[in-house]
C-alpha cells in the first residue's frame, strides 16, 4: 500500500510540474533571467505549492505516523550552516544552467530526450560521489 501510495504521490507531483509548466527549462530559465525577459510564473507556482502544502505540514507536525502508518520523518535541524549553504548554492547552479530540478527531471524522462538523460545520469552520479564523500567523512 505504501507504495501505490508513493506511486499516487509521484504520478500527481509529476502531472502538477507539467501542467505548471515546470518541466519546461526555458520557463525556468526566463524566471532566473532578472535582467531580461523575466517571466514571475515559477514565483506563483511556487506560492501555490506552499500554500497548498502548508495545510498537511500544519496537522502532520502533531501526528506520530501517517496514514498509511509510517513514522513520519520531518527535518529538526533548524540550523544555517555550511552544509546547507553550499548545497543550496549548488543546486541553484544546477538549476540556473540546465533549467531543471531533479522532480522535472525525473518527470520529463519519459520523453526519452537525451538532454533529460545526461542530466538525470549527471544527477545520479553527483549523488554517489556525495555519499561516497559522506561516508568516507564519518570513518
Amino acid at each position: 500500500m505504501r507504495k501505490l501510495a508513493g506511486l499516487i504521490a509521484g504520478l500527481l507531483f509529476g502531472l502538477g510540474l507539467h501542467l505548471s509548466g515546470m518541466t519546461n527549462p526555458a520557463k525556468v530559465l526566463d524566471f532566473l533571467d532578472l535582467a531580461g525577459d523575466w517571466d514571475p510564473s515559477l514565483a506563483l507556482v511556487m506560492a501555490g505549492a506552499l500554500a497548498v502544502s502548508s495545510v498537511p505540514f500544519y496537522f502532520a507536525r502533531r501526528l506520530q505516523v501517517s496514514l498509511l502508518g509510517a513514522p513520519f520523518q520531518m527535518p529538526t535541524n533548524r540550523k544555517i550552516d555550511r552544509r546547507l549553504v553550499l548545497g543550496s548554492l549548488l543546486f541553484g547552479m544546477g538549476w540556473a544552467i540546465a533549467g531543471l530540478c531533479p522532480g522535472p527531471a525525473l518527470a520529463l524522462l519519459l520523453t526519452g530526450r537525451w538532454q533529460v538523460v545526461v542530466f538525470t545520469l549527471a544527477m545520479v552520479v553527483g549523488m554517489l560521489i556525495f555519499e561516497g564523500l559522506e561516508s568516507r567523512g564519518r570513518r
